[in-house]
């Protein structure tokens, strides 16, 4: 791993970390109406702190992409999980709690984990599969899973649906970042007329807006305890499973590494549940307002 990817793939998580806390304080105060609609974006944007937490966000992917470009997904994806670490760090100054023994812990787990991972796996490059059927199953596993959650986190808003969402938006940012790296290869290969005539930046440009919509939307009915977590653990397994699956990365597979492995991915899951759940995370109910009461606040 070199150390640059290492800088540019942290560096994309503090930007995303920050930019959820700023996204989840705004879009608790969009009325319920705009849930699971477009409109919460139309709403959101007149908000000078969404603006800014979008602007972040904006910045994180970009930085993530460049890491992309010059790392294997299955390496970049565990590091940018690490958002939750700065998302904890400003919902820590917001709330004045301290770590204490279970924030510890989770960040504890975290890193390890991450480092586990990392360590045992060895992520390295290889040549893309060529295989059409091979790709299109796994992103269709990953959407149409992400149909499901959507569909059933409608039937449930204030119970598990913004659990359900922001998992959904996870596998939906897990597979974006994946075409993210594909097209990045196709603008290496052939420029900007390779990237236009192919169908993945547009899938990428589908995928963010409804992953943006996804997470308003989680952001709206729960606090960050319940929406960021899930988020955070989805994407990074979604893209190591299109990373190993069909970009052609390769993980080690002895015995000894596949346990270190499972083991570094558990615990970076347990890590941010402990992270997630911890009393620094805002837990406060949000305010229902009229759907003409949004008002820009900084």
């Amino acid at each position: 791993m070199s150390l640059q990817v290492l800088i540019l793939a942290v560096s994309a998580a503090c930007c995303l970390g920050f930019g959820f806390v700023l996204q989840q304080n705004a879009a608790q105060k969009a009325p319920l109406s705009d849930f699971l609609s477009p409109r919460i974006l139309l709403d959101l944007v007149k908000v000078p702190r969404w603006l800014g937490g979008i602007g972040l966000m904006v910045v994180g992917m970009a930085l993530g992409a460049i890491a992309l470009g010059q790392g294997e997904l299955s390496l970049v994806e565990p590091l940018l999980a690490t958002n939750l670490l700065f998302a904890m760090a400003l919902s820590r100054r917001q709330t004045k709690q301290s770590l204490g023994r279970q924030g510890w812990l989770g960040l504890l787990l975290l890193a390890g984990g991450v480092t586990a991972f990392i360590v045992a796996g060895e992520p390295t490059g290889g040549t893309a599969l060529t295989d059409p059927f091979r790709q299109w199953l796994i992103i269709g596993v990953m959407v149409g899973a992400a149909l499901l959650l959507t569909g059933y986190a409608k039937r449930s808003r204030l119970g598990s649906g913004p659990v359900l969402l922001a998992t959904a938006a996870g596998l939906l940012y897990g597979v974006q970042d994946a075409l993210t790296r594909v097209t990045g290869e196709r603008f290496s290969e052939g420029g900007l007329t390779e990237v236009l005539t192919g169908w993945q930046p547009y899938a990428v440009l589908a995928l963010g807006v409804t992953g943006l919509v996804l997470v308003q939307s989680a952001f709206e009915t729960a606090s960050l305890r319940m929406s960021l977590p899930a988020l955070t653990a989805a994407q990074p397994l979604a893209g190591i499973a299109c990373g190993v699956g069909f970009l052609g990365d390769r993980l080690r597979t002895d015995v000894g590494a596949l346990a270190w492995e499972a083991a570094g991915l558990a615990a970076i899951v347990a890590g941010i549940v402990l992270l997630g759940l911890h009393p620094a995370m805002p837990s406060g109910a949000r305010v229902r307002e009229p759907a003409h009461s949004l008002q820009p606040s900084v």
